[in-house]
Order: structure tokens, then C-alpha cells, then sequence
């Protein structure tokens, strides 16, 4: 398993931290903790809504109206960004905290809806297939060597760690090689295989006046050792095939990511086809750790800066995470020949980020089936970006097993820790990020994210087969599909159309379909590409004017691929042939 073929997307530079909070959002009371969710509970009413950004969308008119478009006129405008619905505009009262056989919770529901705390749920230590096995189970041993007279034996493996992460909690100020010397101690077999060069280089390089690091390292060591306090409940595997959830409080997930970083975790250390958790991603941190770059340099900084935050008792978060792992059954799908919805609001501009400027709708990740991708290796695009500005997002390979074709990842309430410009070699960690959202009556902020894999092509041609565009319509309906009335709209931009090789239009269209067939509007990024954004908003124009359904545009899109597959090397320009497609007197458009 590689955790490095993510999806490469341009995500635009974003040259400040103020990019990230829309004029809108200055100045407001941002009560980005729990005390908000015990004034719902005690009949204070909802928090005052977080309006969409309205700038972008009057942007996408000004462009609209200016350039040159159909009949020697305008290009059509289609909607602006503030028409779509937004999380906030939902007046989403959920109700009080509930679990199910499906839904595991880890805080106490009955404590949380009565006096809004999130307390630890009571539970017992599971060493099964269906939980994360944790590290400080019973269950969990080592082989200690013999020394002296003692002979050698099993001992418990939580025993090692809280030794060796004990010492390093108690030091004033710690190092790269002291973090080194206490993880390879309950990890002796990987002595020889694990590196931990970019650790002590990057302790090394960064600025003095950033360098908090030999501090941050203790109180990350106490943070860990804190795991039989904070999650008393086992934590449930998201397994393929079946729809479940799994709730977590942000202090929660901060503690497992800590014993991520000192790669507590057992039994997931190896990607062998015969292991155990060959199906999920990897999550100890030893890959981010080890095998220097100036990309490993970065990604650092961003975590770090998770840790600086989570181990300040002003600062660590309070509220809590949904992971949803959602599966389409096979009667559920649509059947895209006879689909006889039409296409839906569509808001386009070449300008802003699905992460910024797709606040409060649901945003796209576009994702690897290993979910976060290369996040904890080289990979440094949109889904890791994603990750690293969200860090919580990270604890989801935790849990998640790979996704299948029918099935995506929703997270509800992840926060943002940072901000950050470029992508790829050129992405820079910015500095923190204020998040501005307000949270739900679950306590989760009113953030949403949906990850759904685009097919990885090897070659470009591969994709023009009804085959591939019935698996990707399938997958992003799977993504886009509502439970019910009051979900936001959908932000999303060029999925798969980097190092996946997606056709850029073909993408555009096959997500104007699963949106039409989901009934949800799309704001549509194309992260500077201008070109696509003229050509989909003059597309999508033309499929509102003539009242075209999700049935003729797939049966058009089966004439397209047919086209292709005739046309030899040379390319045939989807947007154009729908526009043909209509007669002479479209083609111009």
C-alpha cells in the first residue's frame, strides 16, 4: 500500500492568514467552545448564523456580466455563492446526543445532554477485529529481553510506554534524539528500519523565535500518557461495507494523535498484505518523522502547531468530531439512463478555495480510498493540505478502513489549526488559524467534509468508458447524497484531475449530474483555471435553458466516450460536443 498517490490538485496560493476569514466574519463573538452548546441546552436558542461569504459571489457576477459570452453577450452568471444553502442557514437542531448499535459515542450522552460536559464513556477494554486495539490494553505485550538473572518474558506494553513517555513528560525540555531513544524502546524490532532525520533537523533549522519545540515535546508525552483516562470506551472500527459513525471529543482526538506521534499503536506498523490492518492506512508517525524534505519540514510545522494548541489548557478545544463511514446498497443508486432530474444551482468562479470560501457548505475532499492519502509521507496536495490545516482530520485513519466504490467519509466539526500558501513543493505553513465557526447542538463545529476517491487513471484515454463514468457518477452521488432536506449544497472544484488524469470537464459534468440526481447545488472552484470556469458556467447555462435531465446528458456523455474512442489520439472537448450536440446555433456558445 503506497499513502502517496493522492489526488495532485493546484490549490491556490493563499498568501495570508486573513484570507481565511471572509470581512463578513470580523469582529463577531466567535464561541468556538462548549459553553455555547450548554446555552442551547438551556433554552438560549441557536447561535446567531455564520453567513456565506458574499464577496465571491458577487465577484462571479461582475465576471459574468463583463465577459464575452453567448449570442456576442454576457456568459451566463448562474447563482451566486450566498443563493446556495449553507450549514448555518439550516437551523440544524439535532436534538440531544443519542448513540445506536452503529453510532458509537466516547463521551457520556446522558452527562453531555443534561449539563452540556463532555465526560469520558465508561466502557471495557475490546482486543477484537471490530476495534481499534489500543496501547494501552492489557492485551497489548512485548517481549522483554533477558538482563541479569531475570529471565525474559512478556511484559505489558503500556507498562514500556508509560515508562519511557513518563521520563519524557517530566523533563523541563526535551529533544528530537530523547523523543528517538523512548519510542524505539517499545519499538526495538524497528530499530534498524526507522529513521527519525526530519525530526532532528527540523528541531534544528526552524527559526528561534518558533523553536517552542524542546517545551511542546514533554507536555505531547503527558498528553499520551492520558489515553485509560480519556477514552475509556473501545473505538470502533469503520469497516467496508458497513454504514456507521463514531463520535469523539476533541480532547479525545488530540490524546490519540499524541500516541500516534510517539507510535504507540500496536499492530500497524506494516503493510503487508497478510497483516492485520492491511486494509487501513498507516498511523504512527514514524513515515512523517524520518527521511528528511523541505515538504516533511512543513508538514511539521503544521502538526506541531496542533500540539502547541491541544496542550494549552486556554487553548485545547472543547466540543466534538462525527466520523461517518456512509455506503450506497445497490437498490439505492441511481439509474443514470432514466434519471429525469435536471441540473441544479451552480455557483462558478476561478477565484477562492473550497476550504475558505465553501464555508458551510459541504465541502469535498478529494481523497485517496486510503483516507488523508500521503498526508503521513511525501504527499502534499489537496487531501493533504486538507489534513494538515484540520489535524483532527488525521485520527480518521485510526478507524477507517480503505473505501470501496460505493461508500465515502463524512466528518462533521473538524477545526482548523492553520492557515497556509502554495501546494506541493511550493506549500508553506502560515501560521495559526482563528477558527470563526460557530458549533452545532452536538458541540461540533458547523463544518463538513465529505471524502470521495476519484478513479486514479494511468493513462488519460483510460477514462472515457461508461464503465469509469458510471463509477465515478456512482461515487460522487455517494458523497453528494442527502439524508435529509436541511444539508448545505456541495463546494468542490477538480476532482481527480491531477496526478489522477481527470478530464477537468468530464469531472465538472459527471458532478453537475450526481448533484442534479442528489438535488443539491454546487459551488464549483476551479482554482485558476478560467478557461473552465467560462466553459461549465456557459454548459451549465445551456442544460438549464433546455431543460436537458440527468438521462440525456448521460446518453450524451455514452455519444462522447463513443467519440473518443474513434477520434484516436486526438482530443475531443466534452463541453464543446454538448453544445453541438444542440445544433449550429449552440456551438458557438
Amino acid at each position: 500500500m503506497s499513502g502517496d498517490i493522492s489526488d495532485s490538485h493546484v490549490t491556490p496560493v493563499r498568501a495570508s492568514a486573513a484570507e481565511l476569514d471572509p470581512p463578513e466574519m470580523a469582529g463577531r463573538d466567535h464561541r468556538n467552545n462548549s459553553s455555547q452548546v450548554r446555552g442551547l441546552l438551556q433554552g438560549e436558542g441557536q447561535a446567531p448564523p455564520c453567513s456565506p461569504p458574499s464577496s465571491p459571489g458577487a465577484v462571479g457576477r461582475r465576471r459574468g456580466e463583463t465577459g464575452e459570452g453567448a449570442r456576442g453577450g454576457a456568459p451566463p452568471p448562474g447563482c451566486g455563492l450566498a443563493d446556495l444553502k449553507h450549514l448555518p442557514h439550516s437551523t440544524e437542531r439535532r436534538g440531544h446526543l443519542t448513540f445506536s448499535r452503529t453510532d458509537a459515542v466516547l463521551v457520556n450522552v446522558e452527562v453531555f445532554n443534561r449539563e452540556g460536559r463532555l465526560v469520558p464513556q465508561q466502557g471495557v477494554d475490546v482486543w477484537t477485529s471490530s476495534a481499534v486495539k489500543m496501547p494501552c490494553s492489557p492485551s497489548s505485550s512485548m517481549v522483554k529481553s533477558a538482563s541479569g538473572f531475570k529471565a525474559a518474558g512478556p511484559v505489558r506494553r503500556w507498562e514500556v510506554i508509560s515508562k519511557q513517555l513518563g521520563a519524557l513528560a517530566r523533563k523541563t525540555a526535551a529533544s528530537a534524539e530523547d523523543v528517538e531513544a523512548a519510542v524505539m524502546k517499545y519499538n526495538p524490532k524497528y530499530k534498524d528500519q526507522w529513521s527519525f532525520d526530519a525530526l532532528r533537523r527540523f528541531v534544528k533549522i526552524v527559526p528561534e523565535t518558533e523553536n517552542y519545540f524542546p517545551k511542546l515535546f514533554p507536555k505531547m508525552a503527558a498528553l499520551a500518557l492520558r489515553l485509560p483516562d480519556y477514552v475509556k470506551k473501545s473505538v470502533p472500527l469503520l469497516r467496508r461495507g458497513e454504514a456507521a459513525s463514531v463520535t469523539l471529543s476533541q480532547v479525545q482526538i488530540s490524546c490519540l494523535l499524541a500516541n500516534a506521534f510517539f507510535c504507540t499503536f500496536p499492530h500497524r506498523n506494516t503493510t503487508s498484505s497478510t497483516a492485520e490492518y492491511h486494509g487501513y492506512p498507516s498511523i504512527n508517525f514514524n513515515s512523517l518523522l524520518g527521511q528528511w524534505s523541505e515538504r516533511k519540514k512543513e508538514k511539521l510545522r503544521a502538526v506541531l502547531h496542533y500540539f502547541h494548541v491541544v496542550t494549552e489548557e486556554k487553548s485545547k478545544p472543547e466540543g466534538l468530531v462525527t466520523f461517518e463511514r456512509r455506503c450506497v446498497r445497490d437498490s439505492d443508486l441511481v439509474n443514470w439512463g432514466s434519471c429525469k432530474d435536471k441540473m441544479n444551482k451552480l455557483y462558478v468562479s476561478s477565484h477562492g478555495t473550497i476550504e475558505t470560501h465553501g464555508t458551510g457548505l459541504l465541502q469535498v475532499d478529494f481523497a485517496s480510498s486510503w483516507i488523508g492519502g500521503g498526508v503521513l509521507g511525501s504527499g502534499l496536495v489537496q487531501e493533504e493540505i486538507l489534513f494538515l490545516m484540520n489535524p483532527e482530520l488525521i485520527v480518521s485513519r485510526l478507524f477507517t478502513e480503505k473505501l470501496a466504490d460505493n461508500e465515502c467519509l463524512m466528518v462533521t466539526g473538524s477545526q482548523q489549526f492553520s492557515s497556509y500558501s502554495g501546494f506541493g513543493d511550493s506549500f508553506e505553513w502560515a501560521g495559526p488559524h482563528q477558527d470563526p465557526l460557530f458549533r452545532d447542538t452536538w458541540a461540533r463545529l458547523q463544518r463538513r467534509i465529505v471524502a470521495i476517491d476519484a478513479e486514479h487513471f494511468k493513462q488519460r484515454r483510460d477514462q472515457y468508458n461508461m464503465i469509469s463514468v458510471r463509477r465515478e457518477l456512482n461515487k460522487a452521488f455517494c458523497g453528494f447524497r442527502r439524508r435529509d432536506v436541511d444539508e448545505p449544497d456541495v463546494a468542490t472544484g477538480k476532482w481527480g484531475c491531477g496526478a489522477f488524469n481527470g478530464d477537468p470537464q468530464l469531472k465538472a459534468t459527471i458532478q453537475l449530474m450526481a448533484a442534479a440526481a442528489a438535488r443539491r447545488g454546487l459551488a464549483f472552484f476551479t482554482f485558476g483555471d478560467e478557461e473552465l470556469e467560462l466553459g461549465l458556467r456557459r454548459t451549465h447555462h445551456l442544460l438549464v435553458e433546455e431543460g436537458v435531465t440527468v438521462e440525456k446528458l448521460f446518453r450524451l456523455l455514452e455519444d462522447f466516450c463513443a467519440a473518443q474512442q474513434a477520434s484516436g489520439r486526438s482530443h475531443v472537448d466534452l463541453f464543446h460536443f454538448i453544445r453541438t450536440s444542440f445544433g449550429p446555433s449552440r456551438s458557438h456558445l
